[in-house]
């Protein structure tokens, strides 16, 4: 929507781009055709910089409240050694959170905006992680396919146009890397264990398989910034492909272990080598991702929780380091 009537994504694209000085926004343009990253002291589109601190600001909000459903479970975890893993893997999250907030600063945004924005409701995170995790298999679930689906999502925009953005998500693919080994060993353990620890997977792959479709974003069909996005080279793959390579890559695999997927649509075309299923609920998704969801208010709570209670500490290292700082004379 632009105003209060539909517009197609091309003409949107050209009003923005018009209040542009033409001959900046050809360099610019041209930089980023060449391969060149763009760093924070560089001239670029209002347009670019505005779709850029929504994009890696979501991005630290989904790791931050993304840590809450699986850090439940470190004290249920089963055993010391996946209690260990757990509590690191949750504190890798926190700390990605802090480098895409740091990336997201260079644009001109504050932290303490940014988080106000969150806590507020007025700043969206990935809709995924409004969901409960009611057992321990739901938790090694999103460790396997959700991180599975971010690590395609950051591969592609490792390779993207900010130099920033790009260089926190080379840091941040490493680790999930490990998160995502972490995730299958986990789920093979349970899918290859007793038929109580089989139906629990099963159970929780039901429950997630829904938003794990939605994980990728709208259809290319009705998603309002993937076009511009890509011109840019701020997204480096379509909503649609995305969520195809992850099909291709983890429906086998999901299928090796015995495990069923709940959509009786899903099948290979092998005319087209493209994946069908059936459409992901996007009155659902809209719903949820706008603070209708299961745990919305719940994660939204926790974090309130912390931003007030960690006032205090802000405020005392701030005032601790004001003492040090010389006037000039």
């Amino acid at each position: 929507m632009y105003g209060n009537a539909y517009i197609d994504p091309n003409e949107k694209a050209n009003l923005i781009l018009a209040e542009e000085d033409p001959q900046k926004l050809a360099e610019f343009e041209a930089r980023i055709d060449r391969g060149e990253k763009i760093e924070p002291k560089d001239w670029m589109p209002k347009e670019y910089r505005k779709q850029l601190i929504r994009m890696i600001e979501q991005h630290a909000h989904s790791e931050i409240i993304g840590a809450l459903p699986e850090g439940t479970w470190i004290t249920r975890a089963p055993g010391f050694k996946r209690k260990l893993a757990l509590m690191a893997k949750v504190q890798d999250e926190v700390g990605h959170a802090q480098l895409l907030y740091s990336a997201a600063e260079t644009l001109g945004k504050s932290r303490e905006a940014m988080i106000n924005d969150l806590i507020t409701g007025k700043s969206k995170y990935s809709n995924v992680f409004n969901y409960p995790a009611f057992t321990w298999a739901d938790a090694c679930v999103i460790a396997w396919l959700i991180d599975a689906g971010a690590i395609i999502n950051q591969v592609a925009n490792a390779k993207g146009s900010y130099g920033p953005y790009c260089r926190a998500l080379d840091r941040i693919c490493t680790e999930e890397s490990f998160h995502l080994k972490y995730g299958h060993d986990n789920v093979v353990t349970l899918a290859t264990g007793s038929s109580i620890q089989r139906d629990m997977v099963q159970g929780a792959l039901i429950r997630w398989w829904p938003p794990i479709m939605h994980f990728f974003g709208p259809s290319d069909k009705i998603s309002q910034h993937t076009e511009i996005l890509m011109k840019w080279k701020v997204k480096m793959a379509s909503n649609d492909d995305m969520r195809q390579q992850f099909l291709d890559m983890y429906v086998p695999k999901i299928w090796d272990l015995g495990l069923s997927i709940p959509d009786p649509l899903l099948k290979k075309n092998t005319a087209t080598n493209k994946w069908e299923y059936t459409e992901p609920d996007w009155d659902e998704f809209k719903r949820v991702i706008n603070g209708d969801g299961p745990c919305n208010a719940e994660r939204l709570a926790v974090r309130r929780h912390a931003e007030e209670h960690g006032r205090w500490v802000r405020e005392a290292l701030n005032n601790v380091g004001s003492k040090y700082i010389v006037p000039l004379a």
